[in-house]
């Protein structure tokens, strides 16, 4: 039986920039889909602090949303509808110069992340930086490379690490994405799978991972934005469009150049009988 795919969109962004809100402006880029501003931002700030994990996490998020978005994936068909992964799956063609990038930066986490936490193995930013790391692996792994069970492996360890800043932080509250998400995931899957599946602190309680996404999407900084995409994707899948509506009338508002926010809300308003006029 097929692995439910939302829960293996564990793609995400990174927290601190050395120029003043670089973090944040590259995130407004990114989500409005400007993928090249996105990354001349990251690349400033990655010039200034080049041992931060951060920003490199936050470019390998960069690569995937760019990715998954030209392959079509982030479409609500693709992510709602089981038997549509299954037939499109089979015709996505990776760009490989892109994997290679994302592969590097992935990999450019991962070392220095490393090294700060052997000089603290409770330093909130590695943990968090870790977090992102094995999450946009996991999701480049289930959507692009078309592993999704293999890619559960991955998914645990980005669990690992936000529970571990969770202990070190409960009010770190963009790490209860990854948390809630895991939630969501295990609650999903069948039994028979669940039965071998252990992720750190989860039960796979699909109504706790809803509860800690709206956490994020309360009182989140830079996940804000996409624990209400997740959101809206699980009122789709949950059949409750009226909660997508609301997530998506709020994407739609917050990043007005994002046209996938927009088409997605005029699919529910026309699902709802809304007249966009």
């Amino acid at each position: 039986m097929r692995i439910q795919p939302l829960a293996l969109f564990l793609c995400v962004s990174a927290l601190h920039a050395a120029e003043p809100n670089g973090i944040d402006t590259a995130l407004q880029r990114m989500y409005n889909q400007d993928y090249v501003a996105a990354h001349e931002i990251l690349d400033r700030t990655i010039a200034t602090s080049p041992q931060d994990p951060l920003p490199y996490a936050f470019r390998a998020s960069a690569y995937l949303f760019y990715e998954l978005d030209r392959l079509g994936i982030l479409e609500s068909e693709f992510l709602t509808d089981d038997k549509q992964i299954a037939e499109k799956k089979k015709k996505l063609d990776p760009d490989p110069v892109t994997r290679e990038k994302f592969v590097r930066a992935v990999h450019d986490v991962e070392t220095r992340a490393d090294a700060a936490l052997k000089i603290n193995p409770d330093d909130p930013q590695a943990l968090f930086a870790m977090s992102v790391a094995q999450g946009v692996a996991t999701d480049y792994m289930a959507f692009v490379e078309k592993k999704q069970f293999s890619s559960l492996s991955i998914a645990k360890r980005s669990n690992s690490y936000a529970q571990r800043l969770l202990k070190v932080d409960p009010k770190f509250y963009d790490a209860y994405l990854t948390a809630g998400i895991s939630e969501y995931m295990i609650g999903s899957l069948p039994f028979f799978i669940k039965w071998f599946v252990h992720f750190d602190n989860v039960d796979g309680s699909k109504d706790r991972g809803v509860e800690r996404l709206r956490l994020v999407a309360r009182e989140g900084h830079y996940f804000k934005p996409f624990s209400k995409i997740m959101l809206s994707i699980i009122g789709l899948r949950e059949k409750r469009p009226q909660e997508a509506q609301q997530w998506l009338t709020e994407l739609a508002r917050d990043y007005p150049q994002n046209r996938l926010f927009r088409k997605e809300l005029a699919k529910v308003n026309t699902k709802l009988g809304i007249n966009a006029n």
